[in-house]
């Protein structure tokens, strides 16, 4: 039975404040009809909601907006050629409203132009594609364009600066008493400058309290602005009603309201950090490109450009597709795809992917994907996939966010009526209740995880380790036992020449003539000769009457002497019986697992050539990292017994199994759990996805298949084995870093909420404390913004 696919889409969400916020909105959008799963992200602001049905972002806008939060869109105005009658007007309307990210799309048949209300993430070019599959062209029109790279003012800060000089006089007189002087700042002066930071700054607390109530829920604004308009109120009555020698607390409102908008917008800046990553990325890809067609260059948005287009690109630009080059050789800085610093030697026939940079040479590509069908939008989905996902731990965050501020309101009514029984002060049981709703936090604990979640998991992008979701996090502290399969993960996945051994001819001229007879053959072996010869900067003679034998060899004349290069089976067929000090030393090189073939001239065994896949020259290096952080390193492989003997003693391995088939690999993963390891695999081949998948944690390499990367939890993008240290670090310290955020969240409140009820805080400090909470909370989980891959330090160094 076929299972129905899942249909996912990501919205932004704007209004969420704290972790009451997200969980609230998640049993809204859970609530829709045809959703399978909700999940909201505080630290990203979005949420991602899956169904089995198609999904309209319409229905899912109108729940957020009751809800009591906003989705951001833009509207996109594209000029439409090709329309003739009303019939191409309402078929373009279907083809944009179905599209994913379109809210709705009108077409006006007259004006020749549709006005299509998008997500913020919908690109120009998805729709420009989506018109061209309907058989029209659609124009971008350049106000439009322009228009969208303006910079958006921080309107945030400014609204700082305004609540900072009208709550600075206000502190006037307490920094004064500091030096034993006298300053009194007018009541009305007091009261109009705490009116603007009130009901100034303060109204965006007033909106999402009220956007909270209005559907039966309570959030960080509700108890901001109860707590400040206690204050406020107080205040305003001991001014009006009351002697004129009342004490006021308009400079308490001031400043916790001033304070909290600050660390607000800290926390905001500190969240667009976080997500660096991922901008970084998508910054990556180019919006036009030269494409050939027909003998003539156009520069064509990325929409234009069809699978198997001609694409140009001179030095110094970004590859715009992912591609073959067919003409030109460069070298390609794919850093931010990979990780690795150093530019890559590209020539025709290499696969090139978007967004790599191109350095010195001319480049012409055969288009092989487009959209989202290249590397980059992969890795871009991918890490978007991992940030939005939430661990084990966070599940039980969110159920305490849930009823943490109905808790503090409870104790903010237990807090001013025990202090007004037992001591009769009115005034000083509100202002101790103030402190109780200030600074109450829900805003670090909801923040704890997403935020260390989104800097790990792009930190780890940037280097070239994808991560699948936040689970991975947690089982990768665990992970005890590394095993790696060996070709092409440990090794170079393609036999190199490893000795040889001559007799009555030197090795140089040996293997001349060897690589002369596999000159232009496309056999491993053939191959490893060529770049053995090449390596040695060795000039081919020219062979004739070449031809190759099935089963036995290739032979051809030089010299007016008859050569032939054979495995043992064409020994075996020709009669011949090599040397004995030849015959030795090559049963040495099969003990050892290698490949060995035979040089002949003239009826006489002159040579020995020996072949073996070898280790990658970082794999030594890789295992004794993970050696060194007790782990202990295994391998597995379906070649023989002898081979994968000489690379586990050559890499220091001493647990292996070798001639297993596929599904073998799988059933020896699984012993080894049994034995009580949590076991990591790292593969790259389709006969390993089993072996991934069965694992507890399943890494594959970036040179693998996609079913390979697909059975993984971690991927690898830069084919070399010490990544697998590093990811395993990357994902150890960002767990840690989400269990320290959440102990100084759970800390933080356990111990400034009794402090408030006590009366040791008072309004401002308990403002100040929650300010500092939330920024404190982001910024930990910045550091992991400045974590490197030792082996890059290294190379730096």
């Amino acid at each position: 039975m076929t299972g129905q696919k899942t249909e996912r889409l990501m919205l932004p969400i704007q209004g969420m404040y704290c972790a009451a916020c997200a969980t609230r909105l998640e049993k809204v959008l859970s609530k829709v009809a045809g959703v399978s799963h909700a999940s909201v992200n505080l630290a990203s602001e979005k949420a991602q909601i899956e169904s089995d049905a198609k999904i309209a972002p319409a229905a899912f806008i109108s729940a957020v907006e009751k809800a009591g939060f906003t989705v951001p869109q833009r509207t996109v105005t594209l000029q439409i050629k090709g329309m003739h009658c009303a019939a191409c007007q309402q078929r373009l309307e279907k083809v944009l409203n179905r599209e994913p990210g379109v809210i709705s799309a009108v077409v006006n048949l007259a004006s020749e132009k549709a006005r299509i209300q998008v997500l913020p993430d919908v690109a120009d070019t998805q729709l420009l594609q989506a018109i061209a599959k309907a058989g029209y062209e659609g124009i971008v029109p350049d106000s439009t364009s322009n228009a969208a790279e303006q910079p958006k003012r921080d309107t945030d800060r400014d609204w700082l600066i305004v609540g900072a000089l009208c709550t600075l006089p206000l502190l006037l007189p307490m920094i004064a008493g500091l030096w034993g002087a006298q300053v009194l700042l007018p009541v009305f002066w007091q009261f109009l400058l705490a009116s603007i930071v009130q009901f100034g700054l303060g109204w965006r607390f007033y909106r999402g309290a009220w956007a909270a109530l209005r559907v039966g829920s309570s959030n960080m604004d509700v108890l901001v602005a109860l707590g400040t308009t206690a204050a406020y109120g107080l205040s305003l009555y001991q001014w009006l009603l009351q002697a004129h020698h009342a004490h006021l607390y308009f400079e308490s409102s001031a400043t916790v309201i001033t304070l909290v908008w600050f660390g607000k917008w800290l926390e905001q800046r500190a969240k667009r950090q976080t997500s660096e990553a991922i901008r970084a990325l998508q910054a990556l890809r180019p919006e036009q490109a030269w494409v050939e067609r027909d003998g003539v260059e156009q520069w064509l948005l990325l929409a234009m450009i069809r699978l198997g287009d001609r694409v140009r690109v001179r030095a110094g630009e970004r590859i715009p597709v992912d591609g073959e080059i067919i003409e030109g050789s460069s070298h390609l800085d794919e850093s931010l795809l990979t990780g690795e610093s150093l530019p890559v030697s590209k020539q025709a026939g290499d696969k090139v992917s978007t967004g790599a940079m191109n350095g010195e040479g001319l480049l012409w590509l055969r288009t092989s994907a487009l959209g989202e069908d290249t590397l980059l939008a992969r890795i871009i989905a991918r890490v978007e996939q991992a940030q939005m996902a939430k661990p084990p731990i966070q599940k039980k965050v969110d159920q305490i966010s849930a009823v943490f501020v109905p808790v503090v309101l409870v104790l903010a009514l237990l807090t001013v009526t025990g202090w007004y029984v037992f001591t009769g002060q009115g005034e000083a049981a509100l202002i101790h209740a103030v402190s109780v709703l200030v600074i109450a936090c829900p805003c670090a604990l909801g923040l704890a995880t997403p935020a260390a979640i989104m800097a790990g998991t792009g930190t780890a992008a940037r280097h070239g380790i994808l991560i699948r979701d936040a689970e991975v996090l947690e089982k990768a502290e665990k992970i005890n036992m590394v095993v790696f399969d060996k070709t092409g993960t440990l090794t170079q996945g393609h036999p190199a020449l490893s000795a040889q051994q001559v007799i009555g001819i030197s090795e140089q001229q040996a293997l001349q003539i060897a690589a002369a007879l596999q000159q232009g053959s496309a056999h491993p072996l053939g191959i490893a000769l060529q770049q053995a010869a090449e390596h040695q900067g060795l000039a081919l003679p020219l062979l004739s009457e070449i031809r190759t034998v099935a089963g036995i060899g290739v032979q051809g004349k030089w010299q007016d002497l008859d050569y032939a290069l054979v495995g043992g089976q064409g020994l075996i067929q020709r009669q011949l019986t090599p040397d004995a000090a030849l015959q030795a030393g090559a049963e040495q090189q099969y003990q050892q697992g290698r490949t060995v073939s035979w040089l002949i001239a003239a009826e006489q065994v002159v040579a020995w050539f020996a072949f073996q896949d070898p280790p990658k020259p970082e794999a030594a290096a890789a295992i004794k990292t993970l050696q060194q952080q007790g782990i202990k390193v295994a391998l597995l492989s379906g070649d023989n017994q002898q081979s994968v003997q000489q690379i586990a003693s050559l890499l220091g391995i001493d647990e292996m199994a070798a001639q297993v088939l596929p599904e073998q690999k799988a059933e020896a993963v699984v012993r080894w759990q049994k034995q009580g390891f949590t076991v990591a695999m790292v593969g790259d081949g389709i006969n390993d996805a089993p072996a991934l998948a069965e694992s507890d944690l399943g890494i594959a390499m970036g040179s693998g298949t996609d079913v390979a990367m697909a059975s993984a939890a971690m991927t690898l993008m830069r084919n070399d084995p010490r990544a697998v240290a590093d990811a395993l670090m990357i994902a150890r310290l960002t767990s840690r870093k989400i269990r320290q955020n959440l102990f100084w969240a759970f800390i933080y409140n356990l111990v400034a909420l009794p402090l408030a009820v006590m009366g040791f805080l008072d309004p401002m400090l308990a403002g100040a404390a929650m300010a500092f909470s939330s920024v404190s909370v982001v910024t930990n989980a910045l550091w992991l913004t400045r974590w490197h891959p030792a082996w890059a330090v290294i190379r730096e160094s």
